[in-house]
């Protein structure tokens, strides 16, 4: 089917007028005004700030009594998180101190015994020795040696006695310091502190809630020092030195940036497909290396942040 062609004859003589000539004035400073904005970065990557994080968790089971932080608080390191109840291990304690108690009264009285012991047999190797002189001159029987022997036999063996209950209750005492070291260690780490100067940026739990060993209870952020993770391609791998300082910047206002020093810590080594959530569609399918920049945070750089980087 032939299509039909329409000319347009536009006129030479034809001269805008005086209301087209206000429209194309507001027009052009419109485009003058985006031109005037900010361009294309000249950043050399892009990527986003991250913060080293650490959950804590209770370390042992119980109800926590104490936990007064709160989300966005700023802890010391050391500063108290939480305190879990330390009753049970409180009371066990006391049994093993009433344990400990009964054993050294035993050990008293096995002491006494073996004094008692200790003179007799002393007493009695002065009579046996004696009885001996007198057999021989004809003074002492023989049935008087044998019975004075006998009854030092009795002594040892009484003595022997005391050793073994002696061992025994070391024995025991071993184990009830075993238990009481657990036990101290238990009530130690019912005080839950923070490992760092940190900012608490997640909290899991309350006071009063029943909590168990592993739970966790609060999440911490070291936000001195952050980390911009930024993706580059592999022409630009030769300028980029682990180690290296390099220029990282923040948006302060529509115009302007906030400059930091930053410096690079660790270079992938191994390539990735572009991260989906920063580049297009059609970048995605380039290679590219992550590189890690720690950057001093003045305060003003939050996780999650944007930011861009240029390397000197």
């Amino acid at each position: 089917m032939p299509v039909r062609k329409r000319n347009i004859y536009i006129s030479q003589d034809t001269k805008p007028s005086s209301n087209m000539k206000k429209l194309i004035i507001p027009v052009f400073m419109l485009l003058a005004v985006a031109g005037c904005g900010r361009g294309e970065s000249d950043a050399d990557a892009w990527g986003t700030f991250e913060a080293d994080e650490v959950i804590i968790s209770a370390e042992t089971s119980g109800r926590i009594i104490s936990m007064d932080v709160t989300e966005g608080m700023p802890v010391a390191g050391g500063a108290v998180i939480a305190v879990t109840d330390t009753t049970m291990a409180v009371l066990q304690r006391a049994e093993l101190d009433a344990v400990t108690a009964q054993a050294q009264a035993r050990l008293a009285g096995i002491a006494a015994q073996d004094a008692v012991i200790r003179q007799q047999m002393d007493n009695l190797s002065v009579n046996i020795e004696r009885t001996r002189r007198m057999l021989a001159d004809g003074a002492a029987t023989r049935k008087q040696l044998d019975d004075l022997t006998g009854q030092m036999e009795v002594l040892l063996r009484q003595s022997e006695a005391n050793n073994t209950q002696r061992r025994s209750v070391a024995a025991e005492q071993q184990g009830v310091v075993a238990k009481r070291a657990v036990l101290n260690e238990q009530m130690a780490r019912s005080t839950v502190r923070a490992p760092y100067d940190a900012t608490v940026i997640e909290k899991y739990a309350s006071a009063y809630e029943l909590t168990a060993a592993g739970k966790p209870l609060v999440k911490l952020a070291d936000m001195k020092t952050m980390k911009l993770k930024v993706w580059i391609s592999g022409a630009q791998l030769a300028k980029v030195k682990a180690g290296a300082t390099c220029t990282v910047r923040i948006d302060s206002g529509e115009k302007e940036f906030t400059n930091f020093t930053g410096t690079i810590t660790h270079i992938a080594e191994k390539a990735e497909f572009t991260p989906k959530i920063i580049q297009t569609k059609e970048e995605r399918v380039t290679l590219v290396y992550a590189v890690t920049i720690q950057v001093p945070n003045d305060g003003s750089i939050k996780s999650g942040m944007p930011g861009e980087a240029i390397f000197n």
